[in-house]
């Protein structure tokens, strides 16, 4: 694995976490459920399918690693879930 230099891995904008992690997996389903806007216009079509893949990878990642977070990433997963449970299921009845 290739050494990085200091300013390199200190770079917020590169720099991953696993409430990194756990908020792209979300805002990926976001989007997919058609949920993300830019500059107050939606983004894409939705693709259900893909919403739930992204929901379900959140949801491997909280069971992988139960027992293993911080509290705050704990309720962060926790959070970020029943968001996208309760957006996915309104969009599904929408479809």
């Amino acid at each position: 694995m290739e050494q990085k230099d200091k300013s390199e891995r200190d770079d917020p904008m590169t720099d991953v976490d696993f409430s990194g992690l756990i908020l792209g997996f979300s805002s990926a389903a976001l989007y997919y459920i058609g949920e993300s806007d830019v500059e107050g216009k939606k983004v894409g079509e939705k693709n259900i399918p893909l919403a739930k893949q992204n929901i379900r990878i959140v949801e491997m990642l909280k069971d992988k690693t139960k027992g293993n977070l911080t509290k705050d990433e704990q309720d962060l997963v926790d959070s970020v879930l029943k968001d996208l449970h309760f957006k996915y299921n309104t969009a599904v009845v929408s479809h």
